[in-house]
């Protein structure tokens, strides 16, 4: 252990995998790496005179969380837009939306997300309701989950979109009894407004993706997997607001990128994947920024009836329909596009809610596997709403990875209210069965798939810990399907990193691997499970570099336990 640290931790914590339990060590960084983990008089050796000295005074000292499904760009640029994630209820959702518009009075379009289906009958504002606020401008507003997008009278006039326009066959126009457009759009629906509206793309995007990387810097995130490069879902492709942020230095997450698959093109579009993976590493040598992904949407949501579930949805009186949700992708041609993607190298990134939409996927994977044998590509299903019981040890047979947004398996008004009515009550009891996927032995990751929900991986873990949301008198969402603290802390920081390939340089507190930390303000592990989400991040690193330390850090914060 020969030499000088630039930081070191000392009197704390530290919890990595594959530990059950943080263990006491001292903690020394140096030229970015971490150089030394050990007892206080051998880290002590380590310091010299410029040496920065953290004391942790008993606080936790983890990895840097990693977000293994999340939509960082878009994610920043709605925060700079029209934001409607703090709305309460509808009423607020027009009062945010004509304060802003007072605000920006040049804006050509009223853009922005974050309202919640709750806050309107069936989930569907209608117009009537913006062109009372801003008649004169277009208005096109996303919902948190981004699966359906509130218009005014204006925007659809714009794009066209009349009785006449017929349902795009992966989305839906929601209409009035006479059959006009009322206001919201589902899935692919989106694009017939959204193609007319400004670009998220230059100065924009730019500042979208520097704003979204401070904020999640904050959460002590270190690294991402951006689910959608490329035009899709309402999002402009942000290639090059990666590479330019790359050529200016000011990239501090890692990120590895997942290629939208145009669900309405075949094997075509595989070529210029190929090509679009092979310039950006071109354009990075450092692989700061890689496109090693390919992102497959498989299903929709249960709230629009388009995740793909085994057994029919049921009516608002509780009768059983037709309708089996949408699989967006023929299962044989994604078994082919799979076996393809598999065979160039890539992993693919499923979204896949309904349990028919997992055992597709999962199918899938196994027609590529049968092929090509096992290229180690590392495949993962994002989402696992619901997941039949015999596709539950297929997981850790084909390899695959479960990537859980844990956040969202608690009861909630848009689940309670949009979802759990309208499903089978047998698939409502496998609801997010991430407990049963850890007993199978499934590889487990963690992502928030921010902006649909926050990017908070605390919060997340609370959650997937509990079964309950901070604050809630609620009763657990399936208890056996509850996490250890361990196990869902390992999934947001080495399960993810294993995801991202970046096991053998991040992920760990370890010698030799990138100083990628967040400094918690407690340890949590000591903590009554029930209180895991009063725990923030005080501090974050990225390979040794503070890039966020929180604002009310004074300069005797690291004095004194917590």
């Amino acid at each position: 252990m020969a030499g000088v640290a630039d930081i070191v931790f000392v009197d704390g914590w530290i919890f990595s995998a594959p530990q059950d339990a943080p263990v006491r060590a001292d903690v020394a960084v140096a030229d970015s790496r971490i150089m030394a983990v050990g007892a206080a008089e051998d880290i002590a050796a380590l310091v010299g005179e410029n040496t920065d000295v953290v004391p942790l005074t008993g606080r936790l000292l983890l990895p840097g969380f990693q977000d293994a499904h999340i939509h960082p760009v878009a994610g920043g640029i709605e925060l700079l837009q029209c934001d409607l994630t703090g709305a309460k209820d509808a009423e607020d959702c027009l009062r945010l939306i004509a304060d802003y518009a007072r605000a920006h009075p040049h804006a050509e379009w009223i853009m922005g997300a974050g309202w919640s289906m709750e806050f309107f009958a069936g989930g569907t504002p209608t117009r009537d309701l913006l062109d009372a606020v801003i008649p004169g401008r277009p208005v096109a507003l996303m919902n948190r989950d981004h699966h359906g997008m509130w218009v005014n009278s204006r925007a659809l006039g714009l794009a066209g979109v009349t009785a006449e326009t017929p349902d795009p066959i992966d989305g839906r126009i929601e209409r009035t009894q006479g059959g006009e457009p009322s206001g919201t759009l589902h899935e692919g629906a989106m694009d017939l407004v959204g193609r007319f509206a400004p670009s998220a793309t230059g100065d924009l995007a730019d500042r979208g993706l520097l704003r979204a990387q401070e904020y999640l810097h904050s959460f002590g995130v270190t690294s991402w997997q951006d689910a959608l490069l490329g035009s899709g879902l309402g999002m402009e492709d942000s290639t090059m607001t990666y590479l330019d942020a790359v050529a200016r230095g000011e990239l501090t997450m890692r990120t590895v990128a997942a290629i939208w698959w145009e669900r309405g093109r075949g094997l075509e579009q595989l070529p210029e994947i190929i090509d679009r993976r092979a310039r950006i590493r071109d354009a990075d040598p450092s692989g700061h920024f890689r496109a090693s992904a390919v992102k497959i949407m498989v299903d929709g949501v249960p709230e629009n009836f388009t995740a793909a579930m085994s057994q029919p949805y049921r009516d608002a009186h509780g009768d059983v329909t037709e309708n089996l949700g949408l699989s967006f992708i023929d299962p044989e041609d994604l078994k082919v596009c799979v076996t393809a993607l598999d065979a160039a190298g890539f992993q693919v990134h499923f979204h896949a809610l309904g349990d028919r939409a997992v055992s597709e996927s999962l199918d899938a994977i196994e027609a590529a596997r049968e092929a090509n044998g096992d290229l180690g590509n590392r495949h993962h299903l994002a989402h696992l709403q619901v997941v039949g019981m015999r596709d539950i040890p297929r997981f850790a047979e084909l390899g695959t990875i479960a990537n859980m947004q844990m956040l969202w398996a608690a009861h909630a008004r848009q689940l309670d209210e949009l979802n759990v009515p309208f499903l089978a009550p047998e698939l409502v009891e496998r609801y997010y069965p991430f407990g049963d996927l850890a007993r199978a032995r499934a590889q487990l990751c963690a992502g928030s798939d921010w902006p649909v929900s926050s990017p908070d991986p605390i919060a997340a873990i609370h959650v997937g810990v509990n079964r309950i949301s901070e604050g809630s008198v609620e009763r657990p969402l399936g208890e056996q399907q509850q996490l250890s603290l361990a196990a869902a802390v390992t999934a947001y920081t080495w399960g993810s990193a294993v995801v991202n390939r970046q096991e053998h340089e991040t992920g760990k507190i370890a010698v030799g691997y990138l100083a990628d930390l967040a400094v918690l303000d407690r340890n949590f592990f000591d903590l009554p499970a029930e209180d895991i989400h009063l725990t923030s991040v005080l501090r974050t690193y990225s390979a040794g570099s503070l890039v966020y330390r929180r604002g009310d850090e004074s300069p005797d914060v690291f004095t004194g336990h917590q």
